[in-house]
């Protein structure tokens, strides 16, 4: 707004002081002068006036146009500010989006295809780079296809005999393993080119159920599964366990759907599964440390007491009845087939880890004198160093009666925490 002259109200703009000395050059006073005369220098632009009411005018003119300024700076301000809010607000809600479609592809939820998908890319992609003759991947192409229309593993990533390998080696060594425990005899299941990189979970509990089955205890319970599923029938399986109404929480983290997907299991899945076949088990939470260095001697003690319990004689090697353990932290599971105590009373789990391959297995099945193959297997204390463990230990067999309570318990709670 163009500031107006207090003396004759024409239109002045910036040009204020400069339209005063020359229009009413007779009312301002010039500095140093020494007419006697009373000076007022405004303040805002050391102007200088002979009279006062004309001073208190031309300073009025300078705030009203600073308010101006100043106001039409805030609202510019302020719309600039909105713009940046909304503009950041836009950038959040982008990589959040991002973020969950990255945890989607994480852990299988994409609708990116499941196991038969994934097995075709990735044999194709052996072909395109010459590591697969075009015969062998027809002939693997109809073999994993009979092995899905079947619902039963085709056996290609299963070793058989290392528990008792382990068993025999044991016995003849004699230097620092004082006591030694061993699960039920056990195969390994490693991951195929249909389920590498999300399927330990299934891998495990083709390892679990491969003991289970070789068990007479446990006929009754796994009359119906005599031979070890494929993934796809496992994630069936698990969802015939969601539809009886097990696990109704989990079961909506999968929008009740696992078969066709990529996605991850974990230990409640397990014990949902299991519990469905009427197989008793429980899920131990080791929820924090609970020693130096963020270690976790206490799952140690439990796996320890898990198979010593019954198993007390005096012989350096016991081949328990007990079946394997599942065990599960952030991102990948394992199975515990058995535990040692040192001579010095320091513990080392023995594992069976799905992302070792059938030709690393084949390795312990002619155990060296010296055990270096027993590296793969052997974890101590300071190895086990995650946030949270959880374990699956099975423990007998259900009743139905006994079954229909766990799935109504399921529904609350399925897990026990170690302090």
């Amino acid at each position: 707004a163009a500031a107006e002259c207090p003396l004759c109200g024409e239109a002045a703009g910036r040009e204020l002081e400069e339209h005063v000395r020359a229009r009413h050059g007779h009312l301002l006073g010039a500095p140093g002068a020494g007419n006697g005369e009373q000076l007022y220098e405004c303040p805002m632009c050391s102007l200088t006036c002979t009279d006062i009411q004309v001073l208190e005018e031309h300073v009025d003119l300078h705030l009203d146009e600073r308010n101006f300024s100043e106001g039409t700076d805030l609202e510019l301000a302020q719309q600039l500010q909105t713009e940046e809010d909304e503009r950041q607000r836009s950038e959040e809600e982008k990589r959040e989006r991002e973020e969950f479609k990255k945890l989607q592809r994480q852990y299988g939820l994409d609708n990116s295809g499941g196991f038969k998908q994934q097995f075709l890319k990735n044999m194709e992609r052996e072909v395109d780079r010459g590591r697969m003759q075009p015969f062998e991947y027809h002939k693997r192409k109809a073999d994993m296809m009979e092995s899905l229309a079947s619902g039963i593993d085709d056996g290609r990533t299963k070793t058989s005999g290392v528990i008792e390998a382990l068993c025999k080696y044991y016995q003849s060594e004699n230097k620092d393993a004082r006591r030694v425990w061993l699960s039920a005899g056990v195969d390994h299941f490693h991951s195929s080119l249909g389920d590498r990189g999300w399927g330990c979970g299934y891998r495990n509990f083709q390892m679990l159920l491969s003991s289970l089955l070789q068990n007479s205890f446990y006929n009754d319970c796994l009359r119906d599964t005599t031979l070890i599923p494929s993934i796809p029938k496992i994630q069936s399986m698990i969802e015939d366990a969601w539809r009886e109404g097990f696990d109704p929480h989990g079961a909506s983290h999968f929008n009740n759907r696992l078969h066709g997907s990529k996605a991850w299991i974990g230990a409640c899945e397990i014990y949902s599964l299991l519990t469905s076949l009427r197989i008793k088990c429980q899920i131990i939470d080791f929820h924090k440390p609970t020693g130096p260095m963020g270690t976790h001697p206490r799952l140690f003690e439990w796996i320890l007491h898990y198979y010593s319990t019954d198993n007390e004689g005096g012989a350096k090697v016991v081949c328990t009845s007990k079946p394997p353990i599942y065990l599960q932290h952030q991102g990948h599971s394992r199975t515990v087939v058995g535990i040692e105590e040192k001579k010095n009373k320091s513990l080392c789990l023995l594992l069976f880890d799905p992302g070792c391959s059938s030709q690393q297995m084949q390795k312990l099945l002619k155990q060296n004198s010296d055990g270096t193959g027993l590296k793969l297997l052997r974890k101590f204390v300071g190895s086990l160093k995650e946030k949270q463990y959880q374990i699956v230990a099975v423990d007998g067999v259900l009743s139905l009666e006994e079954k229909a309570a766990r799935c109504r318990a399921s529904q609350v709670l399925t897990s026990e925490k170690i302090p």
